[in-house]
């Protein structure tokens, strides 16, 4: 058994650990941190920061991470005992999260430039006339306020949920898949790395950016848009489907 599969099989308690309670586990830390944040009790950091290399680095481009790395994942370990076409749908799921992730950040980008209004300076005491929407008011180095559902909680927490389910299928292929693919492993790694920036991200956000309701419904279409797929359309016919599972059967279609 190598390093990795070490690691990995150690590591699979906290799936089955967070797969039950991470939903409130984000409504717990959006609360509480808003709630400091509102204290002005947590001092500056690095993660204060938006140019910090997490946030630049990965948050800003996360979705493309997600699909870097779930990509192969998903074709690995849904291909064990199962034909393509299973595993075709269960692709089709990353379809499926990355327009609800499109839908969801254009709608929230809509609602900050229609609720918003051009100011001179973060004071706002003068509004500028003539801009319409946040970039063209930022682009002149002014200074935009609107109503700004907080996409980080929405992408962070959905992306943590996401990715935990499509994880699930290690739980099966330990018991059962005695040669286990070196880089379905490092893939596994990789996911559970990745989502533990997305979690910390999520914690920074809650405590230095946005106002509590900002943050509440960012996070609550996140879990919202994973319950809707996950706990109540990918349970019947004509969906991707869920990740096999110890109790499943061989599925072949």
């Amino acid at each position: 058994m190598s390093a990795l599969s070490v690691v990995v099989n150690k590591s699979l308690p906290l799936l089955t650990y967070n797969r039950r309670y991470l939903p409130l586990f984000f409504f717990a830390v959006c609360c509480v941190g808003s709630l400091l944040k509102d204290l002005d009790v947590v001092p500056k950091s690095h993660f204060s920061s938006r140019t910090n290399p997490l946030n630049v680095y990965f948050v800003k481009v996360s979705w493309g991470w997600n699909l870097v790395l779930l990509i192969p994942f998903i074709f690995l370990s849904n291909s064990y005992n199962r034909n393509l076409m299973f595993v075709s749908k269960r692709l089709a799921s990353l379809v499926v999260a990355t327009a609800y992730w499109y839908i969801c950040t254009e709608i929230f980008f809509y609602i900050e430039n229609v609720t918003g209004k051009c100011y001179e300076s973060p004071d706002m005491e003068k509004i500028q006339e003539g801009f319409s929407t946040k970039t063209d008011c930022k682009n002149a180095g002014n200074y935009w306020e609107g109503f700004d559902i907080s996409c980080h909680s929405f992408i962070l927490s959905y992306s943590t949920l996401l990715i935990i389910e499509e994880m699930v299928p290690m739980l099966h292929l330990v018991k059962h898949c005695t040669t286990r693919p070196v880089i379905l492993d490092a893939l596994y790694l990789a996911l559970s790395a990745i989502s533990l920036i997305w979690v910390w991200m999520f914690a920074c956000t809650s405590v230095y950016f946005h106002n509590m309701t900002q943050k509440l419904l960012g996070t609550g279409i996140g879990v919202f848009g994973w319950c809707v797929t996950y706990k109540c359309w990918y349970v019947k016919p004509f969906s991707p489907g869920l990740p096999p599972t110890l109790s499943d059967p061989k599925q072949h279609d």
